[in-house]
C-alpha cells in the first residue's frame, strides 16, 4: 500500500486572511476521530496501491480542517504518490469560480446579470431574443453546448487543442439555439466561457489574472490557477488516467486551454478555503455570499436547483450545496451542508471513481447524527389494473430533442427502458423514480397510445409523443442516402447503404451504422438523425441531436 498523508495539527490564525486552522479531534462533538479515519480509508481502499492513481480527500467544520487525506499514485510514469497538496483539474466543479468573477464586476457596477451577452461578446449570433448573463449562469441560455458541436464534426474536445477564439468560432456558426432563453434548463459549457471572455473584456485583464488578483490572492488559495496553457508546467500537478480496468490505466490529461467551465488546478486545501469564504463573506462580503446562492427560475416561474455555478440539492436528508465536476482523466466534488456547516472536498485523477456517491459516503461518516431518518419516504405506488399499464407500453419521442424513450412493463411493473421505475399516483400520473419528475398520460377517445406531459415540481417540463417502432426495407433504406451538410458544424457526411443497413462516413475515415428508432429516425455515433422529407415525401435532410445539441440541421447536397 502507499504511504497515506494524513493531517490533524492545530493551526493558528496569522493574519486576516483566512487560514485553514485544525481542530484536534477531542474538540469535535459526536465524532470519534479514529473510527472516522479508518472509515474514509475503507472507502478509498480500492485506490491505495502503488500502482494505481487515486483520490484526495478534505473536511473541514466551521471552517477548520478535520482532516486531510491521499490514496494511490499522482503519477504512475515517475512512481510520485498523491499528497493533499496535489493539484488536480477541477472539472465543472470549476464553474462557480467563473460565477463569482461575474458576481464581483457586478458588484463593482461593471455590468448586470440581466445584460445581454452581445453588449460585450457580438460574436453571440442575434437570435431575436436576448441571451442574458444570468441564462449563461444559470444553464438556462439555450446555446448549443461547443464541445458537443466540435464533436459532430470529428474534432471534440480530446482531438484537438481548442481556446476561447474556436470557442467563440464555433458559437458564431449555430444559427438557432436549443430553446428560447430561459424556458428550459440545459447544461452548457459554452455560457461559462462565454462568461470568462465577458470578464476578460469588461475588466481588461485575462480572465486568469483577475480570478488570481481578485479571488485566488485575497483568500490564500495559493495552489489554485486556471489552465489557460495546458503546456504550463505546474509544480505538484497530477496526471489523470483512464481505467481501462481495475489495473491498467492510460493517459488521459486535457489538451485544452479553454477554461471558466472547467480548467481550475487545485488542491483539496484549497477548496475548502472557498467553502468557507462563501460562508462568512470575507470576499465581497455579505452581498457576494447572497448573490453566491440565488438559483434559476425559468420564465413559467419553475424554480431549478442550479444557481452561480453551485446546485441546491437534498443529501442523507439535509440541504447540500454541490457540484461535482469530470475532466479528461479527473473527477471532483466539492459539497459544503450549510446546517453543519460541514465541508468536504475530494479530487481524484482517474476515471473509475463514483465521485458523487463517494463524496455523500464521506460527508456521512463526518455528519454522524445529524444525518436526518425522518426524510420523506416515497409515497406508496397505488394499484392499477394490468390492462392500465398495458395500455402505455411502447416507444415515445420527445419532440424538441429527438430522444427515444421505451416503456416496458416488468414484472408487474412501468418502467423506463428497463430501468427507472414509473410508480403510478393515479390511472394517469406515475412518478418518475423517487424524484420529483412526473409522467402525465394525456387521455385519449381512440386506440391511441396518449401523448404524455412531463412535470418537474409540477410545472411542465415537455412532453413525450407515441411513436411506431421502425424497420425499414433495404429498399427503402435508399431513400436516406446521400451527401449532407451542416453549415453550423462545418460538416459534411455521406450516407450510403452497405451490407443491407444504412451506413454514415464522415472525413477523414469515421464510419459507423444508423441504426433505425422510430420513423424517419436513425440512433449514429454522431447523435440521432430525424430525417425531414419535402411535400413530395422526398428526404431533403435531416436534424442532429445529442447531448446538449438540439436538432442541429443537415441539408442534402447530392444524391
Amino acid at each position: 500500500m502507499t504511504s497515506r498523508f494524513y493531517t490533524i495539527t492545530p493551526l493558528l490564525l496569522v493574519s486576516l486572511l483566512f487560514l485553514l486552522a485544525v481542530r484536534p479531534p477531542e474538540e469535535v462533538p459526536d465524532l470519534n476521530m479514529a473510527e472516522a479515519v479508518a472509515s474514509v480509508d475503507t472507502i478509498f481502499e480500492r485506490w491505495d496501491h502503488p500502482d494505481r492513481p487515486g483520490c484526495a480527500v478534505g473536511i473541514a467544520r466551521e471552517g477548520q480542517v478535520l482532516l486531510t487525506r491521499a490514496y494511490g499514485m499522482a503519477d504512475l510514469e515517475h512512481s510520485v504518490p498523491l499528497s493533499p497538496s496535489t493539484i488536480f483539474e477541477a472539472g465543472s466543479v470549476s464553474k462557480q469560480f467563473a460565477a463569482a468573477a461575474i458576481i464581483l464586476l457586478e458588484l463593482d457596477g461593471k455590468l448586470s446579470l440581466d445584460d445581454d451577452v452581445r453588449t460585450y461578446v457580438p460574436e453571440v449570433p442575434d437570435y431575436g431574443e436576448p441571451v442574458a448573463l444570468r441564462h449563461l449562469i444559470t444553464h438556462t441560455s439555450g446555446l448549443r453546448d461547443w464541445g458537443s458541436v466540435a464533436a459532430i464534426s470529428g474534432w471534440g474536445r480530446s482531438s484537438r487543442t481548442h481556446n476561447h477564439e474556436h470557442v467563440l468560432d464555433i458559437i458564431s456558426q449555430q444559427r438557432e439555439l436549443n430553446f428560447a432563453p430561459g424556458t428550459r434548463y440545459s447544461y452548457s459549457n459554452s455560457g461559462y466561457n462565454l462568461l470568462a471572455v465577458v470578464v476578460e473584456r469588461v475588466s481588461g485583464t485575462s480572465f486568469a489574472e483577475f480570478s488570481t488578483e481578485h479571488i485566488f490572492k485575497p483568500l490564500g488559495m495559493t495552489d489554485t490557477q486556471w489552465r489557460d496553457n495546458y503546456r504550463r508546467i505546474v509544480p505538484r500537478r497530477s496526471s489523470a488516467y483512464t481505467a481501462v480496468n481495475d489495473s491498467t490505466f492510460t493517459i488521459n490529461r486535457p489538451i485544452e486551454n479553454v477554461h471558466g467551465n472547467g480548467g481550475l488546478l487545485t488542491t483539496v486545501q484549497d477548496l475548502l478555503v472557498w467553502n468557507q469564504a462563501l460562508t462568512d463573506g470575507r470576499l465581497g462580503g455579505q452581498p457576494f455570499v447572497e448573490a453566491m446562492h440565488r438559483t434559476g427560475t425559468l420564465a413559467n416561474g419553475r424554480g431549478i436547483a442550479y444557481g452561480m455555478g453551485l446546485q441546491h440539492q437534498t443529501r442523507l436528508g439535509l440541504p447540500v450545496i454541490q457540484h461535482t465536476g469530470a475532466t479528461s482523466g479527473y473527477r471532483a466534488y466539492l459539497s459544503r451542508f450549510p446546517e453543519q456547516k460541514l465541508s468536504v472536498a475530494m479530487l481524484c485523477n482517474t476515471t473509475n471513481v463514483n465521485i458523487g456517491g463517494m463524496g455523500s459516503r464521506v460527508a456521512e461518516i463526518f455528519l454522524g447524527p445529524h444525518v436526518r431518518d425522518d426524510a420523506e419516504a416515497p409515497r406508496a405506488a397505488i394499484e392499477v389494473t394490468p390492462e392500465t399499464l398495458n395500455a402505455k407500453v411502447g416507444r415515445y419521442q420527445d419532440p424538441l430533442t429527438g430522444s427515444a424513450t421505451t416503456l416496458v412493463v416488468d414484472d408487474g411493473e412501468l418502467r423506463i427502458d428497463g430501468g427507472s421505475r414509473l410508480m403510478p399516483r393515479s390511472t394517469s400520473t406515475f412518478a418518475v423514480g423517487s424524484g420529483s419528475r412526473q409522467f402525465v398520460f394525456e387521455e385519449t377517445t381512440d386506440a391511441q397510445r396518449p401523448t404524455i406531459r412531463v412535470l418537474v415540481d409540477g410545472h411542465e417540463d415537455g412532453v413525450l409523443e407515441p411513436v411506431d417502432t421502425f424497420d425499414p426495407s433495404v429498399d427503402a433504406l435508399e431513400a436516406f442516402t446521400g451527401t449532407f451538410y451542416s453549415a453550423d458544424a462545418e460538416t459534411e457526411v455521406s450516407l450510403t447503404v452497405q451490407d443491407g443497413e444504412l451506413v454514415v462516413q464522415r472525413r477523414p475515415r469515421a464510419i459507423f451504422p444508423a441504426t433505425p428508432v422510430y420513423t424517419d429516425a436513425f440512433r449514429t455515433n454522431m447523435g440521432l438523425l430525424r430525417f425531414e422529407r419535402n411535400e413530395s415525401g422526398d428526404v431533403i435532410g435531416f436534424r442532429l441531436s445529442r447531448s446538449r445539441v438540439y436538432g442541429m440541421p443537415f441539408e442534402r447536397v447530392a444524391r
